[in-house]
């Protein structure tokens, strides 16, 4: 693909697209979008993630809606609530603001720390007289991860801001124990995810960075990006357009970083359907493409003015086409993979 210039019309002209002369575009970039679509699973959502690491570390589980929190034990052996690398994030984060809520606090009481019956440990309000938090709180894990924000029938609700014990933050609205409205997810890595969220999935407009400057911004359907996005590499090259389930797929343009562009139809990440490539030197490929190659009927034209117009396969010229002289002189050949068979010289038909 991306390929141009060939051989002769007569002695004097090209009429091939010398593919080996051009080089091929280079899709590499694009396709690590397979691997950047995702800051990780963790990225998608702190619950999540923890439900990953119960698995893994056969440690208590993190949801907010386990129904034994509220209940004490005793302390176990291995517990590390004092986690350092939570309280030098807390620490380079700042205090946290719990603004305002709707949250229902006319009939709380503050209680000190309490250890629940899988090992957190609570701080904070709760309805009198019951074992429901409700209102501000700290909630802090035996991994030393810890959350403080709002809550309401012991979940979470509200804004809230939870450091991980791995050194991922999020800090936005909760619902029902869940990511739900504006929130920022941080990955230690560098990684963030800044927008909206439902259901503890990314859904609605966000934008996410990566610390190699990679950046998308757009829109999300549970999870994936999903409708008009743009996504830009770190070497500046950008996809402007459609997605579909974390690919490029609809219409959009792709713009390389040395001036290569595309403007087009997309399928799972190819170009497939109709498009226009622009090269910085003057080339330009208007027509069909099928699986990232040039296939069906398309029109090529030199940056001198010369022109094919007709058949491709496969990126090559291939059966019935039309080349135009820089001078407008036309002539109709037969190509095959790129080669020109022959010249078809039509007679006139006499009177």
């Amino acid at each position: 693909m991306g390929e141009a210039c060939s051989k002769c019309y007569g002695k004097e002209e090209e009429t091939e697209i010398n593919m080996e002369k051009s080089g091929k575009v280079d899709f590499n970039k694009r396709n690590e979008l397979v691997n950047l679509i995702k800051i990780q699973t963790a990225i998608r959502s702190y619950l999540a993630t923890k439900e990953i690491k119960v698995k893994e570390n056969v440690e208590p589980s993190f949801r907010f809606g386990n129904q034994q929190m509220n209940h004490p034990v005793e302390q176990g052996e291995d517990a590390n609530y004092d986690n350092e690398q939570v309280k030098e994030l807390e620490s380079r984060l700042g205090k946290f603001d719990y603004e305002q809520s709707d949250v229902d606090t006319s009939a709380v009481e503050f209680r000190g720390m309490k250890t629940l019956e899988n090992g957190a440990r609570y701080q904070g309000d709760w309805i009198k007289g019951t074992e429901t938090r409700q209102g501000k709180g700290i909630q802090i894990w035996s991994d030393g991860s810890k959350y403080e924000g709002w809550w309401k029938d012991n979940k979470a609700n509200g804004k809230g801001r939870l450091i991980h014990a791995d050194g991922d933050v999020f800090e936005g609205q909760w619902k029902d124990d869940k990511a739900h409205g504006y929130g920022v997810y941080s990955h230690l890595d560098g990684a963030k995810y800044e927008g909206q969220w439902q259901e503890d999935r990314q859904h609605g407009k966000g934008v996410e960075t990566w610390p190699d400057d990679a950046c998308y911004d757009g829109e999300y359907v549970m999870g994936k990006k999903h409708g008009h996005g743009k996504f830009r590499w770190a070497d500046q090259s950008t996809y402007t357009g459609a997605f579909k389930e974390n690919n490029i797929d609809g219409k959009g343009i792709y713009e390389w970083s040395d001036g290569r562009r595309y403007e087009g139809d997309w399928k799972n990440n190819k170009m497939h359907g109709n498009g226009h490539f622009d090269w910085p030197d003057g080339r330009q490929y208007e027509g069909e493409y099928i699986d990232d190659k040039k296939e069906g009927q398309g029109l090529f034209i030199w940056p001198d003015g010369r022109q094919y117009r007709g058949g491709w396969k496969n990126g090559k010229q291939h059966g019935i086409g039309i080349y135009i002289t820089s001078k407008g002189k036309e002539k109709k050949g037969e190509w095959n993979e790129g080669k020109r068979v022959r010249w078809i010289v039509e007679r006139e038909t006499a009177n």
